[in-house]
């Protein structure tokens, strides 16, 4: 007599076709059967144009979390005294954050190094705000100190 096989073996052989279809398909349009890598950031603590990143991604934490404190240490830590006093000016005059050079909080924040010299380093941080509204700073830190010692518009 005739025996056909079970759900369960009938279930598995249509699995594994599918998945050998698929796999097929991803060698013949050359993409791959694998998950794209998951992002990732690095930094050291010995680079200047690092310690501009960190400064503003963990400042805009702070800023949008409401956490004055963590923001006020942060920029004790990250930004030279000289700075610290301009900015205090800038902000009593402006009437704004003069971090950010904003009255809010950006949605994200992109560092990017500009380039290296005479013992400084540069940097453009744009800041994307709602309705995909961007500004740029730009920043600059003393390479021997790591501190961040410009913010201009």
């Amino acid at each position: 007599m005739l025996q056909f096989p079970s759900k369960r073996a009938t279930s598995a052989l249509l699995a594994a076709t599918a998945g050998a279809a698929a796999l097929s398909l991803a060698l013949v349009s050359g993409t791959s059967a694998t998950a794209a890598a998951p992002p990732s950031v690095s930094g050291s603590p010995e680079g200047a144009f690092t310690r501009i990143a960190d400064f503003y991604g963990s400042y805009i934490d702070a800023v949008h979390d409401g956490d004055g404190r963590t923001a006020d240490q942060l920029r004790a830590f990250y930004l030279s005294e000289p700075l610290q006093r301009e900015l205090r000016q800038w902000e009593e005059a402006n009437h704004a954050n003069g971090v950010l050079r904003a009255q809010n909080v950006p949605l994200k924040w992109k560092v990017t190094s500009v380039d290296s010299g005479m013992g400084k380093t540069n940097a453009s941080v744009t800041l994307t705000w709602s309705g995909s509204t961007t500004t740029t700073l730009h920043v600059q830190a003393d390479l021997a100190t790591r501190k961040i010692t410009s913010i201009r518009d």
